[in-house]
């Protein structure tokens, strides 16, 4: 695969990879939810519980998310609750009728499965995020395994959190998939070591596609299934 290759050309040597890693919101589950709660219904609901303005909202929050932006603490819903002092799981819960997987998610999951690839969800969602988005997608029957990147102390961002997950799961990095639809998670398992890297273009249902400059990429993960089991 070349840096710029997309659609078909990004489909990867099947024959060649034993471990398949997945990110979770904006890979296998729409990254609708995520960007409409932190866009838009937790402002809204920090300027009813605090009786501000919103655009007093507005200026507190964005240049706190910004700060945290790739951190463990961005990630992370007990963090978020001390510092905008609001029950952030709860009101996920809220609006948790909003998740969902991208459009044939499953029907990809199914297909590596019926591969006998190792299936293995590596998400840097707080463990009661992803708790309440398997509640609502039954999404853990699909993979063999799903690390939180919690459990281990690094965000995907850091190469850290690749070295702890080589040592848990002992996959090869020579013969492993790795998609996720953020860039910096990308370079870090491209430092790393991990051989097959591809972004996913399309990670938010209700936006446009967008560019992934330097990997192969694809608008949804349907897209990788070989023609075979398509």
């Amino acid at each position: 695969m070349t840096p710029t290759a997309k659609n078909a050309s990004a489909a990867p040597e099947w024959a060649a990879i034993d471990t398949v890693l997945l990110d979770m919101d904006g890979t296998v589950l729409d990254l609708g939810f995520d960007s409409y709660f932190w866009r838009e219904y937790l402002p809204r609901r920090y300027c009813e519980t605090h009786g501000v303005a919103a655009a007093v909202a507005s200026g507190v929050l964005e240049p706190l998310f910004e700060s945290h932006r790739g951190t463990l603490n961005w990630y992370c819903l007990d963090f978020w609750s001390r510092e905008l002092r609001l029950d952030v799981a709860a009101l996920k819960c809220e609006v948790a009728d909003r998740i969902c997987f991208l459009s044939e998610a499953p029907r990809f999951l199914e297909a590596i499965r019926g591969l006998g690839k190792r299936l293995v969800l590596v998400t840097n969602a707080h463990p009661g995020s992803l708790e309440l988005k398997q509640a609502r997608t039954g999404l853990g029957r699909h993979f063999d395994t799903m690390v939180s990147a919690h459990a281990l102390g690094f965000p995907k961002e850091d190469v850290g959190f690749w070295t702890r997950l080589v040592a848990l799961e002992d996959f090869d990095p020579a013969r492993t998939l790795f998609v996720d639809d953020s860039l910096p998670v990308l370079r870090a398992a491209r430092e790393f070591g991990i051989r097959w890297l591809v972004a996913i273009r399309r990670p938010d249902s209700r936006r446009p596609a967008r560019d992934v400059p330097g990997f192969p990429a694809v608008d949804a993960l349907h897209e990788l299934i070989p023609a075979r089991t398509g």
